[in-house]
Protein backbone atom coordinates (compact mmCIF):
# COMPACT_ATOMS: atom_id res chain seq x y z
CA UNK A 1 0.00 0.00 0.00
CA UNK A 2 1.18 3.49 -0.97
CA UNK A 3 0.08 5.07 2.23
CA UNK A 4 3.11 6.50 5.15
CA UNK A 5 0.75 8.77 6.76
CA UNK A 6 -2.72 8.17 8.25
CA UNK A 7 -5.00 10.97 9.63
CA UNK A 8 -8.30 10.41 11.82
CA UNK A 9 -10.98 12.60 12.70
CA UNK A 10 -11.66 12.61 16.48
CA UNK A 11 -15.07 12.55 17.41
CA UNK A 12 -17.83 9.41 15.95
CA UNK A 13 -14.71 7.94 14.27
CA UNK A 14 -12.32 6.77 17.67
CA UNK A 15 -13.92 8.77 20.17
CA UNK A 16 -17.75 7.52 20.60
CA UNK A 17 -19.17 11.44 21.11
CA UNK A 18 -22.74 10.26 21.89
CA UNK A 19 -22.35 7.81 24.21
CA UNK A 20 -19.83 10.12 26.51
CA UNK A 21 -22.64 12.72 25.94
CA UNK A 22 -25.10 10.59 27.43
CA UNK A 23 -23.48 10.10 30.54
CA UNK A 24 -22.54 13.69 30.87
CA UNK A 25 -26.23 14.65 30.52
CA UNK A 26 -26.92 12.09 32.87
CA UNK A 27 -24.85 14.08 35.46
CA UNK A 28 -25.80 17.38 34.25
CA UNK A 29 -29.69 16.06 35.09
CA UNK A 30 -29.18 15.05 38.48
CA UNK A 31 -26.67 18.40 39.59
CA UNK A 32 -29.01 20.30 38.28
CA UNK A 33 -32.21 18.80 39.80
CA UNK A 34 -33.84 19.16 35.64
CA UNK A 35 -36.03 17.16 36.96
CA UNK A 36 -38.03 19.66 39.71
CA UNK A 37 -37.67 22.43 36.36
CA UNK A 38 -40.62 19.87 34.79
CA UNK A 39 -37.41 17.85 32.61
CA UNK A 40 -38.98 14.39 32.50
CA UNK A 41 -35.43 12.70 32.06
CA UNK A 42 -31.51 13.04 31.14
CA UNK A 43 -32.45 10.66 27.78
CA UNK A 44 -35.30 13.32 26.73
CA UNK A 45 -33.56 16.25 27.30
CA UNK A 46 -30.44 14.76 25.45
CA UNK A 47 -32.95 14.09 22.61
CA UNK A 48 -33.92 17.58 22.32
CA UNK A 49 -30.31 18.75 22.77
CA UNK A 50 -28.70 16.78 19.82
CA UNK A 51 -30.19 18.30 17.02
CA UNK A 52 -30.13 21.58 17.96
CA UNK A 53 -26.21 21.20 18.84
CA UNK A 54 -25.66 19.53 15.36
CA UNK A 55 -27.42 22.47 13.73
CA UNK A 56 -25.37 25.14 15.38
CA UNK A 57 -22.23 23.24 14.83
CA UNK A 58 -23.17 23.56 11.15
CA UNK A 59 -23.55 26.87 11.62
CA UNK A 60 -20.12 27.23 13.54
CA UNK A 61 -18.47 25.19 10.89
CA UNK A 62 -19.49 27.98 8.26
CA UNK A 63 -18.68 30.66 10.46
CA UNK A 64 -22.13 31.50 11.22
CA UNK A 65 -21.73 32.00 15.11
CA UNK A 66 -18.83 31.38 17.01
CA UNK A 67 -17.70 29.03 19.81
CA UNK A 68 -19.29 31.45 22.51
CA UNK A 69 -22.75 31.78 21.11
CA UNK A 70 -22.63 28.13 20.41
CA UNK A 71 -21.97 27.12 23.78
CA UNK A 72 -24.51 28.89 25.25
CA UNK A 73 -26.71 28.34 22.48
CA UNK A 74 -26.90 24.69 22.43
CA UNK A 75 -28.38 24.22 26.40
CA UNK A 76 -30.44 27.93 25.89
CA UNK A 77 -32.48 26.39 23.49
CA UNK A 78 -33.35 22.84 24.81
CA UNK A 79 -34.03 24.34 28.17
CA UNK A 80 -36.50 27.01 26.10
CA UNK A 81 -37.70 23.94 24.55
CA UNK A 82 -39.31 23.03 28.25
CA UNK A 83 -40.50 26.78 29.08
CA UNK A 84 -37.18 27.44 31.27
CA UNK A 85 -35.92 30.66 30.17
CA UNK A 86 -32.57 31.00 32.19
CA UNK A 87 -29.30 32.19 30.82
CA UNK A 88 -27.13 31.57 33.93
CA UNK A 89 -28.53 28.11 34.28
CA UNK A 90 -27.69 27.36 30.21
CA UNK A 91 -24.18 28.75 30.78
CA UNK A 92 -23.82 26.41 34.20
CA UNK A 93 -24.80 23.48 31.60
CA UNK A 94 -22.57 24.01 29.43
CA UNK A 95 -19.42 24.60 31.31
CA UNK A 96 -19.66 22.00 33.19
CA UNK A 97 -20.99 19.91 30.08
CA UNK A 98 -17.64 20.94 28.44
CA UNK A 99 -16.27 19.83 31.63
CA UNK A 100 -17.39 15.89 31.55
CA UNK A 101 -17.77 15.38 28.39
CA UNK A 102 -13.85 14.89 27.32
CA UNK A 103 -13.66 13.10 30.76
CA UNK A 104 -16.21 10.44 30.34
CA UNK A 105 -13.85 7.85 28.25
CA UNK A 106 -16.16 6.16 25.50
CA UNK A 107 -14.23 4.62 22.47
CA UNK A 108 -15.54 3.35 19.82
CA UNK A 109 -15.38 -0.58 19.23
CA UNK A 110 -12.03 -1.70 17.82
CA UNK A 111 -10.42 1.49 18.05
CA UNK A 112 -7.65 0.53 20.14
CA UNK A 113 -7.14 -3.09 18.27
CA UNK A 114 -6.82 -0.88 15.11
CA UNK A 115 -4.43 1.38 16.39
CA UNK A 116 -2.11 -0.98 17.86
CA UNK A 117 -2.31 -2.46 14.60
CA UNK A 118 -1.39 0.49 12.37
CA UNK A 119 1.26 2.58 15.01
CA UNK A 120 3.92 -0.13 13.77
CA UNK A 121 3.15 0.50 9.99
CA UNK A 122 1.98 4.13 9.77
CA UNK A 123 2.70 7.53 11.16
CA UNK A 124 -0.29 8.59 12.94
CA UNK A 125 -2.10 11.59 13.02
CA UNK A 126 -5.42 13.92 14.08
CA UNK A 127 -7.37 16.39 12.40
CA UNK A 128 -10.63 17.46 14.13
CA UNK A 129 -12.94 21.09 14.68
CA UNK A 130 -13.83 20.53 17.98
CA UNK A 131 -12.13 22.53 20.46
CA UNK A 132 -8.79 22.72 21.71
CA UNK A 133 -9.15 22.20 25.09
CA UNK A 134 -11.65 19.43 24.84
CA UNK A 135 -10.19 17.53 22.13
CA UNK A 136 -6.25 17.48 24.10
CA UNK A 137 -8.34 16.22 27.04
CA UNK A 138 -10.08 13.26 25.52
CA UNK A 139 -6.45 12.74 24.25
CA UNK A 140 -4.68 12.55 27.26
CA UNK A 141 -7.59 10.57 29.46
CA UNK A 142 -8.55 8.16 27.67
CA UNK A 143 -5.03 6.44 26.24
CA UNK A 144 -5.18 7.56 22.71
CA UNK A 145 -2.33 10.40 22.66
CA UNK A 146 0.93 8.10 22.82
CA UNK A 147 -0.42 6.60 19.38
CA UNK A 148 -0.19 9.95 17.45
CA UNK A 149 2.70 11.95 15.93
CA UNK A 150 0.41 15.30 15.45
CA UNK A 151 -2.74 16.67 16.36
CA UNK A 152 -4.65 19.52 14.24
CA UNK A 153 -7.50 21.53 15.54
CA UNK A 154 -9.36 23.78 13.61
CA UNK A 155 -8.93 26.72 16.02
CA UNK A 156 -5.34 26.94 15.92
CA UNK A 157 -5.54 27.00 12.24
CA UNK A 158 -8.13 29.22 12.35
CA UNK A 159 -10.62 27.55 9.80
CA UNK A 160 -12.62 24.15 9.96
CA UNK A 161 -13.05 20.98 7.90
CA UNK A 162 -14.26 20.38 5.04
CA UNK A 163 -11.81 23.47 4.24
CA UNK A 164 -9.04 22.05 2.63
CA UNK A 165 -6.39 24.21 4.60
CA UNK A 166 -7.03 22.63 7.70
CA UNK A 167 -6.01 19.03 5.49
CA UNK A 168 -3.17 21.15 3.98
CA UNK A 169 -2.14 22.98 7.01
CA UNK A 170 -1.91 19.50 8.77
CA UNK A 171 0.21 17.62 5.76
CA UNK A 172 2.39 20.43 6.69
CA UNK A 173 2.53 19.88 10.32
CA UNK A 174 3.24 16.02 9.56
CA UNK A 175 5.70 16.79 6.96
CA UNK A 176 3.47 14.23 4.71
CA UNK A 177 2.59 14.88 0.94
CA UNK A 178 -1.31 14.65 0.01
CA UNK A 179 -0.08 11.27 -2.55
CA UNK A 180 0.89 9.22 0.56
CA UNK A 181 -1.87 10.28 2.81
CA UNK A 182 -5.06 8.56 3.93
CA UNK A 183 -7.91 10.55 5.82
CA UNK A 184 -10.15 8.67 7.67
CA UNK A 185 -13.01 9.96 9.12
CA UNK A 186 -17.08 9.33 9.65
CA UNK A 187 -18.86 12.58 7.64
CA UNK A 188 -19.01 12.39 3.78
CA UNK A 189 -19.01 16.42 3.78
CA UNK A 190 -16.77 17.07 6.34
CA UNK A 191 -14.21 14.82 6.44
CA UNK A 192 -14.30 12.99 3.21
CA UNK A 193 -15.06 15.81 0.56
CA UNK A 194 -12.42 18.24 2.77
CA UNK A 195 -9.68 15.58 2.43
CA UNK A 196 -10.29 15.25 -1.58
CA UNK A 197 -10.06 18.89 -1.92
CA UNK A 198 -6.94 18.60 -0.93
CA UNK A 199 -5.34 15.91 -3.17
CA UNK A 200 -5.56 12.97 -0.11
CA UNK A 201 -7.17 9.89 -0.45
CA UNK A 202 -10.37 9.06 2.05
CA UNK A 203 -11.76 6.32 3.90
CA UNK A 204 -15.40 6.73 5.04
CA UNK A 205 -16.09 4.95 8.34
CA UNK A 206 -19.98 4.40 7.50
CA UNK A 207 -20.98 2.30 10.79
CA UNK A 208 -24.69 2.59 10.26
CA UNK A 209 -24.52 2.29 6.92
CA UNK A 210 -26.31 5.11 5.52
CA UNK A 211 -26.49 6.08 1.90
CA UNK A 212 -23.44 8.30 1.14
CA UNK A 213 -23.41 10.86 -1.46
CA UNK A 214 -20.36 11.34 -3.36
CA UNK A 215 -17.20 9.46 -3.89
CA UNK A 216 -14.34 8.36 -1.58
CA UNK A 217 -11.92 5.82 -2.12
CA UNK A 218 -13.28 3.37 0.69
CA UNK A 219 -15.71 2.42 2.66
CA UNK A 220 -15.92 0.41 6.10
CA UNK A 221 -18.88 -0.66 8.34
CA UNK A 222 -16.44 -1.20 11.24
CA UNK A 223 -13.17 0.00 12.11
CA UNK A 224 -11.62 -3.67 12.18
CA UNK A 225 -12.28 -3.96 8.45
CA UNK A 226 -9.56 -1.32 7.69
CA UNK A 227 -7.48 -3.62 8.68
CA UNK A 228 -7.79 -5.22 5.14
CA UNK A 229 -7.42 -2.13 3.02
CA UNK A 230 -4.77 -0.92 4.80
Amino acid sequence: MKYSHIFFDLDRTLWDFDAAAEVAFERIYEQYRLKDLGIPSAHEFHEVYHPLNEHLWELYRGNQITKDELNRTRFMKPLEHYGIHDVELADHLSEDYVYWSPRIVRLIPGTMELLDYLKPKYHLHLITNGFQEVQHTKLSGSGLEPYFETLTVSEEVGVKKPDPEIFRYALRKAGATPEVSLMIGDEMEVDIDGARAAGMDQLLFNPNGKEPLGDRTFEVHNLLEIKSII
